[in-house]
């Protein structure tokens, strides 16, 4: 059963946050709205700066639905608005936050090589973009084994752990108090008892109200060394929406797991918190979890603000030998710098599918980019399918993502709701030949605010079950029909202001 927290213990200190943050942006509003401060002639002055922060917007480069938002915030709030954009935006702590992540990334971007001896010779652009762009090294030599459910990936993380020798690293978004949790805490305390060295860095959002907030504190008592990333501060800061979503457990460098499995008792369906909770993730051995060890260090180092010896993490013996056929390929994603990988590796699957492209994710919100890489699939004669949830965990975001029903089914994408309950996986599956599975949903905050990982499947053995457990869930799943009549006015503006700030959901 999943353990019960007693509100006072685990949130006061939560709810005093989230309180003095509404007592800021009340303070912000009545000294920029109050007639004492603001004369005719300080009005006219701060509307022409209004006017000025648009127009950078307009030109600073960007996301145009970002853009759009926060224009049509701007004027629609001329001097609130202005002043909101030019505090965000000057965030000297999240300058500090994407330094720290690059001079990670480039501590290791040698070092992310060290185990691989393959140069992709294949001309998919996928494998290209993310060997010879990013930086992201592709394996022949690795095993990969995709794992269709929490379940499946919880006995599979309690043996990978018991396993280990010399360290575990675990990254996830959020852990929640529970037997799934108990369960991978017990394990940890023991091999840190043995000497092993256990790290956890878990999001101070993600893990907001179903963790006391000195958790950390508490793990070290038992040997485990554990931060949490970016933590909560009731200071109105940009950063703020910059979350570590990312899902990683390493053993030893040997063998490593990712996917959109989080540590808490509904990914495991010990309890129906929207249903039955789907998921998946993906497990490998070999070369490639070398990669995702490297993934962990760096958020390591960002949260840690200091650097150590990297290669004190190199496997001590060799990497097991592994003939599958095919090219894995692990990649992370930084919403700090200006390549947004997830993104790019998922239009890239979609405008190259030839004969089908298939899609689970809980949440459709995307942009006019990925809007018109699925139209255009589509009405190319690709089998375009995607399933989402039935059963929401946000209501609001549920119906944005049924605003997109229309346009994409009339074009001919297919579109299916998981009826069970909730459609959690992030999978895209195509032609039988490529396919990722990782911790990034088609929405904004996944594709441009929150640090993301997963992993490309080529021509690996593996995809075959990928694309089979996709066909199964469309067996419980009911495919959206387009609405015989259009909406009416006032729904038409209803779901316009869904989509215009769909960048903030």
């Amino acid at each position: 059963m999943r353990k019960k927290h007693f509100f006072p213990a685990v949130a006061r200190k939560r709810f005093l946050a989230i309180v003095l943050l509404l007592l800021q942006i009340g303070f912000f509003a009545y000294i920029l709205l109050s007639g004492s401060f603001l004369s005719t002639t300080a009005w006219l002055v701060l509307s022409i700066i209004s006017v000025i922060v648009a127009l950078f917007v307009v030109t600073k480069k960007g996301e145009s639905a970002y853009k759009l938002t926060w224009i049509f915030f701007i004027l629609s709030f001329p001097i609130f608005g202005a002043f909101m954009y030019l505090i965000l935006a000057s965030s000297v702590t999240r300058k500090a936050l994407a330094k720290r992540a690059q001079e990670a990334a480039e501590r290791t971007s040698e070092l992310i090589t060290a185990f691989c001896v393959d140069e992709p010779s294949c001309a998919r652009r996928e494998v290209l973009y993310l060997s010879k762009s990013v930086g992201f090294p592709a394996y022949s030599d690795t095993d990969a084994a995709f794992l269709p459910s929490g379940e499946s990936m919880h006995e599979r993380l309690k043996d990978m752990l018991e396993q280990a020798e010399r360290y575990i690293f675990l990254e996830f978004f959020i852990i929640g108090e529970g037997e799934m949790w108990e369960e991978i805490l017990s394990i940890l305390k023991q091999k840190a008892a043995e000497g092993v060295t256990v790290r956890l860095i878990y999001d101070d959002m993600g893990s907001f109200m179903i963790l006391p907030g000195q958790y950390p504190k508490q793990l070290r008592k038992w040997g485990i060394e554990a931060v949490a990333f970016n933590p909560f501060v009731p200071i109105l800061k940009l950063e703020q929406n910059n979350r570590d979503h990312r899902k990683i457990a390493v053993v030893d460098g040997k063998v490593a797991i990712t996917g959109g499995i989080n540590l808490a008792d509904e990914y495991i369906n010990l309890f129906e918190k929207y249903g039955h909770w789907n998921d998946a993730a993906v497990m490998v051995k070999g070369r490639a979890a070398w990669s995702l060890t490297l993934f962990f260090l760096q958020m390591w180092e960002v949260c840690r603000k200091e650097q150590e010896d990297l290669t004190r993490y190199f496997p001590k013996e060799p990497f097991s030998s592994f003939k599958s056929k095919g090219l894995v390929l692990p990649y992370a994603d930084n919403p700090l710098d200006d390549e947004n990988v997830g993104e790019r590796v998922y239009l890239q699957i979609i405008s190259s599918a030839q004969k089908y492209v298939y899609i689970t994710t809980p949440y459709l919100i995307i942009d006019d980019k990925m809007t018109a890489a699925l139209i255009i699939a589509a009405k190319s004669g690709v089998d375009v399918r995607i399933v989402v949830p039935h059963h929401w965990d946000k209501r609001i975001v549920h119906m944005t993502t049924r605003s997109y029903y229309r346009e994409l089914i009339e074009a001919g994408v297919r579109i299916y709701e998981y009826t069970p309950g909730f459609m959690h996986a992030k999978t895209v599956v195509s032609d039988d030949v490529i396919a990722t599975v990782g911790s990034t949903n088609f929405d904004f905050r996944s594709l441009y605010l929150h640090f993301e990982c997963g992993v490309l499947l080529y021509d690996h053995e593996s995809i075959g079950a990928v694309k089979n457990n996709f066909l199964r869930i469309l067996q419980v799943s009911e495919e959206m029909a387009c609405p015989v009549r259009r909406f009416g006015f006032w729904g038409r503006l209803w779901y316009s202001v869904l989509r215009l700030l769909s960048p903030l959901m």
